[in-house]
């Protein structure tokens, strides 16, 4: 079969490997779409600590958002995961080795081992096939949700586990900065939750406008207006009371800081392709902040598929560009440089 397979920085090849298997408890399936995460053209150029995760790991078939059809079933398969020949399926992206602290707890998106498809175990989903291994968690996928929808429950599960790492109440201010397709999603997952009132930052047009289209009552370009002013403004001098990172860029993280309220809390979802620094003073002495992570999505794959297949969660806006396999690298370049206005792209095996 085709596959785009690591091998090393800036060495993604489209190449034939050998067509997966099936043992004990493992599911192949046939990829119908897989999807461009924003870590991935910075594991393709080695601009991030995950990067050299999957080196270490090549040569390894690329990418970690996919869904497809099963084709085969190992011996327990359909028992375990209640599947049938045919059936859309769509494996986590961890699969978590259910031995370590972090698993015994059921904090299995911080597994010890920790291995994503596509850059620390398993094979991933740009290839024409692809096995979910032993120990996956594996979700039957209602049939009528088209791949072109469906390939959104990957980042549409990590954006609904940071909105509930968030801890949003009602009545609360919330912004979102960054509106790519996970600030895109946070943003639909947010409105569910009836917050007082939702701000969206991004420098671009575009996007802001995606954003006002999908329920966004504010939003706002930094790059031509003062962010935090804004936000104070609209509060009354106090501040937001959540700020969801979506961005990955480092001014983004201090104007969160500046912009929260006392006892306010940054969830930060954002993947960096360098390090950044913040006023620790602030965080402590000043405004008292609360600060939490969001990492892949756990116990959120089901809900993701319940919102997209009763139509809570919008994925035509967000979903903008699609490419065949064979053409990954200027997929990623479409994606990485938003050419034409692209925000989530996908390719097609």
């Amino acid at each position: 079969m085709k596959a785009v397979v690591i091998h090393g920085k800036e060495d993604f090849r489209y190449e034939d490997i050998g067509d997966p298997k099936p043992g004990e408890e493992e599911v192949v399936v046939k990829v119908g779409k897989c999807g461009i995460c924003a870590a991935d053209p910075k594991i393709f150029h080695g601009s991030a600590y995950f990067a050299e995760v999957a080196y270490s790991h090549a040569p390894i078939v690329a990418g970690h958002e996919f869904i497809g059809e099963v084709v085969e079933l190992g011996k327990g398969a359909a028992e375990k995961y209640k599947l049938n020949v045919g059936d859309k399926a769509i494996a986590e992206q961890i699969v978590p080795c259910w031995e370590c602290y972090y698993c015994k707890r059921g904090i299995y998106n911080m597994c010890d081992v920790h291995e994503v498809f596509g850059v620390s175990g398993p094979d991933g989903g740009w290839a024409e096939y692809m096995k979910y291994p032993k120990g996956s968690i594996i979700w039957k996928v209602p049939t009528e949700l088209s791949y072109e929808v469906a390939v959104a429950i990957e980042p549409l599960a990590c954006a609904i586990h940071g909105v509930e790492r968030a801890d949003i109440k009602l009545g609360d201010t919330v912004v979102i900065t960054g509106a790519g397709a996970i600030g895109l999603f946070m943003l639909q997952v947010v409105l569910l939750k009836h917050p007082h009132l939702v701000i969206v930052s991004d420098p671009d047009e575009h996007r802001l406008q995606i954003a006002k289209d999908l329920g966004a009552e504010v939003t706002v370009n930094p790059e031509k207006e003062d962010l935090v002013s804004r936000v104070k403004d609209l509060t009354s001098g106090i501040g937001s009371d959540v700020v969801l990172e979506a961005s990955g860029h480092p001014k983004a993280v201090q104007q969160a800081i500046d912009m929260l309220r006392r006892r306010g809390r940054l969830m930060e979802f954002g993947v960096f392709a360098e390090k950044t620094c913040i006023d620790f003073s602030i965080i402590s002495d000043i405004k008292e902040l609360e600060i939490v992570g969001g990492h892949l999505g756990a116990y959120t794959y089901p809900l993701a598929i319940k919102y997209l297949a009763q139509g809570l969660v919008k994925t035509d806006k967000i979903i903008t560009h699609d490419f065949s396999l064979k053409d990954w690298k200027k997929a990623i370049e479409t994606s990485e440089k938003r050419l034409e206005n692209a925000i989530k792209v996908t390719m097609t095996p």
